[in-house]
């Protein structure tokens, strides 16, 4: 449901130096991942990287990444990159920047709990917040498709659920979503609120303020659409070289001509 690609992730990172730990993934021994963990939340994490190099990516380094994607918080950014030398013991990601990797992360299971234990320290987070956030994250998929099908009424429903089971990363994106369905729905003020909610929870959401300026554009608003689209380029120039982000810019345009005409 994504508006555009705004992110071109780069499968050729440059090769990341001073890996001191090595985790290998153990559901079962929870508290000891804690404590391994528990540095680098003080440390506050800023990105996880996944290989999807070929060994990783037959071990479902993909479903992981995404999954990540699907449930970080706005503060934490997750990438793909190439190698990180423990083939055999993947999916493999890292830590940054304290260089931590993790290894055997190679269901979306694994993967929420991960992401708790990576928050548990800051957040008071357990199993049931990683189910809770599974459980939205397979909605909102549910409700992109429905969003293709032109199922808006079903995909606002599917959205409205995710919402409410409150996922401890990833929200802003479920309102994002959510936004672009309201606004699909003609509930222009609707498809407002939820952009904003979304940049109140991640001011830098570049796709977020696109959602804005949408919404700002159908209530003929037109100084506060175009101002949330330069928030945005400002945020992401790549927008700029977008086929449907070049259309909003043209749509915006006419829109004053003709206000200016009247």
């Amino acid at each position: 449901m994504e508006t555009q690609a705004l992110h071109n992730f780069s499968l050729s990172s440059p090769p990341l130096v001073s890996i001191h730990h090595t985790l290998p993934f153990a559901p079962p021994k929870r508290r000891r991942i804690r404590d391994h963990l528990h540095h680098c939340v003080k440390a506050e994490i800023q990105e996880i990287r996944v290989c999807t190099n070929r060994t990783c990516r037959k071990q479902g380094s993909f479903e992981t990444l995404e999954t990540l994607s699907g449930l970080a918080p706005p503060s934490i950014t997750v990438k793909p990159c190439g190698c990180l030398g423990r083939c055999g013991a993947g999916p493999n990601l890292v830590v940054l920047p304290d260089g931590l990797i993790v290894g055997h992360c190679g269901t979306p299971a694994k993967a929420a709990e991960l992401m708790v234990n990576f928050l548990v320290v800051e957040e008071k987070l357990d199993s049931n917040d990683a189910k809770n956030s599974l459980d939205a994250l397979a909605l909102r998929k549910r409700a992109e498709i429905e969003f293709q099908k032109n199922n808006f009424s079903e995909a606002e429903l599917l959205l409205s659920q995710a919402i409410e089971l409150k996922p401890f990363g990833g929200i802003h994106v479920i309102y994002k979503c959510r936004s672009m369905v309201r606004l699909a729905l003609g509930n222009y003020p609707g498809a407002l609120e939820d952009a904003r909610e979304a940049l109140k929870l991640a001011p830098e959401y570049a796709e977020a303020y696109i959602c804005q300026g949408d919404a700002f554009l159908a209530l003929d608003q037109f100084d506060s659409a175009e101002k949330s689209y330069s928030i945005s380029l400002d945020i992401d120039p790549s927008i700029r070289r977008s086929k449907s982000f070049k259309a909003r810019i043209t749509k915006l345009q006419e829109k004053l001509a003709a206000a200016n005409i009247s």
